[in-house]
C-alpha cells in the first residue's frame, strides 16, 4: 500500500494532467475558430474587394449614353454604327466633287419609323466622324448627338413622311446643277443612258428661305414622282434607299449638266435617244430595282415646256410670265419666278447669251494656250 502522500500526488498530478489536457483542447478549439473566423474574413473582404473592383472597372470602361432607353439603344445599334460611317464617306465624296463648300450640305437616313439619323449644323462635310452624327425624329426633335442637327433637316423630314421607300436624303450644291437651278432651267432627257436609268426627270421646286417648313414643304408636289428635284435659286435634294444610291444621284445629275454644257460649245446638234430606246432604259431601271414612277407621267420636258436652248428647258409662259406650267397637277414643272422672293430677271435670249459667252471663253482659252506654249506666230 503506498504511503498517503504518494497517492494525493497521485491524484493532483492526475487532476493537473487532466487540466492541461482540457486546457490544450479549449485552447485549440479557441484556435481553430479564431482561423476560421479570420478566413471568413479575409474572404468577405477578398469578395467586396473583387465585386468592388469589377464594378469601378465596369463603371470606368462604360460610355456615356442618354438613358437607358430604345433610343439609345438604336442610336449605338451595329446598324447605326454602319450608316454613320456611310454618311460621313458619302460626306468627303460630295467635298472632293466640290459638291459642298463651307458648311453647305446635308445627309441623314431614316433608322426607324420615327428615327433619322443626319449631319451637324456647321461641320464641314469632308471633316465628319461618326461621332458628328445626330438622332432625331419625324418631327425634329433631336434625340441624341453631342451637335446641334442640321438646320435644313426639314426638308429631309417632309421627303420622308412623303415617300416611304425613301430611306436616305442627300442635299447639295453641285454647280452644274445649280446652274441650271438658278435659271430655273431642267436639263433635257433621253440624251445619256445612265441618267436615264439612275436619276429619270427631273423637276425645279420655287424658291424659298432654306431651313424654314415653307422650303421644306416646296419638294412636296415632285418628290413623289421624281427621285431628284433642283432647288430654285439654292441647290438640288436626292433620295434613294441607301445614303450612296442617294449621292450617287447627286453625282450623274451634275455630270450630266456638265456635259451638256460642254457639248453645247461644240456648236452641234445635240442628238437624242428615240422614245423606243428610252423604254428599254426605264426596263433596265426596273430590273436593277431603282424606284418607278408612275408611267402615265409625261416626260418633264414634255410637260409645259419651251426650249430656251438645245441644252435648257423652261415653263412656258402663261398669262405673259413665267414661272407656272401649262399643264396642271404635282408634275408640272414651275420656275423659281413663280414662288415670292425671287424677282424675275430680263435679259438677252438664253440661246445667243449661251453663244456670245462660248466665243468669249474659246477666245481667251486659247489665247492662253497660245502664250503657254509659245504658239504665238513670229514676226
Amino acid at each position: 500500500m503506498r504511503p498517503k502522500w504518494e497517492v494525493k500526488g497521485a491524484q493532483v498530478k492526475g487532476a493537473a494532467v487532466k487540466n492541461g489536457k482540457k486546457k490544450s483542447n479549449d485552447t485549440a478549439a479557441q484556435n481553430a475558430r479564431s482561423s476560421r473566423a479570420g478566413q471568413s474574413g479575409r474572404a468577405t473582404r477578398a469578395g467586396r474587394t473583387v465585386r468592388t473592383g469589377r464594378a469601378s472597372r465596369a463603371k470606368a470602361g462604360r460610355k456615356p449614353i442618354v438613358g437607358r432607353d430604345g433610343r439609345s439603344v438604336l442610336f449605338s445599334s451595329p446598324e447605326a454604327r454602319e450608316i454613320k460611317n456611310e454618311i460621313c464617306a458619302a460626306g468627303r465624296k460630295l467635298w472632293l466633287r466640290q459638291y459642298v463648300d463651307g458648311n453647305g450640305g446635308n445627309i441623314s437616313y431614316r433608322l426607324g419609323p420615327n428615327a433619322v439619323l443626319c449631319t451637324p449644323s456647321l461641320v464641314s462635310k469632308y471633316d465628319l466622324t461618326p461621332q458628328d452624327i445626330c438622332l432625331t425624329d419625324l418631327d425634329g426633335n433631336q434625340m441624341a448627338g453631342s451637335k446641334p442637327r442640321s438646320s435644313e433637316l426639314l426638308l429631309h423630314l417632309e421627303i420622308y413622311k412623303a415617300v416611304p421607300e425613301a430611306k436616305a436624303v442627300v442635299h447639295c450644291h453641285p454647280p452644274h446643277a445649280t446652274a441650271y437651278a438658278i435659271t430655273g432651267c431642267l436639263p433635257p432627257n433621253l440624251i445619256i443612258p445612265e441618267f436615264e436609268v439612275i436619276v429619270g426627270n427631273v423637276a425645279v421646286a420655287p424658291y424659298e428661305t432654306p431651313g424654314t417648313k415653307a422650303f421644306a414643304e416646296t419638294v412636296l408636289p415632285y418628290v413623289r414622282n421624281h427621285n431628284t428635284v433642283l432647288l430654285a435659286n439654292h441647290g438640288i435634294v436626292c433620295w434613294a434607299d441607301t445614303v450612296t444610291r442617294a449621292e450617287w444621284c447627286a453625282e450623274v445629275l451634275d455630270t450630266y449638266c456638265w456635259t451638256l454644257m460642254l457639248a453645247a460649245q461644240l456648236g452641234a446638234p445635240i442628238l437624242r435617244i428615240s422614245e423606243e430606246r428610252g423604254a428599254d432604259l426605264r426596263a433596265l431601271r426596273k430590273k436593277l430595282g431603282l424606284p418607278e414612277f408612275p408611267s402615265g407621267i409625261a416626260p418633264v420636258n414634255e410637260t409645259g415646256l419651251e426650249a430656251q436652248s438645245p441644252i435648257a428647258l423652261q415653263p412656258a409662259p402663261r398669262n405673259g410670265k413665267h414661272g407656272s406650267a401649262s399643264a396642271s397637277g404635282p408634275d408640272s414643272a414651275r420656275g423659281p419666278n413663280s414662288a415670292s422672293g425671287v424677282d424675275s430677271a430680263s435679259g438677252p435670249n438664253i440661246a445667243a447669251l449661251v453663244e456670245s459667252v462660248t466665243a468669249s471663253v474659246t477666245e481667251s482659252v486659247m489665247a492662253a494656250i497660245a502664250e503657254k506654249y509659245t504658239l504665238v506666230p513670229r514676226k
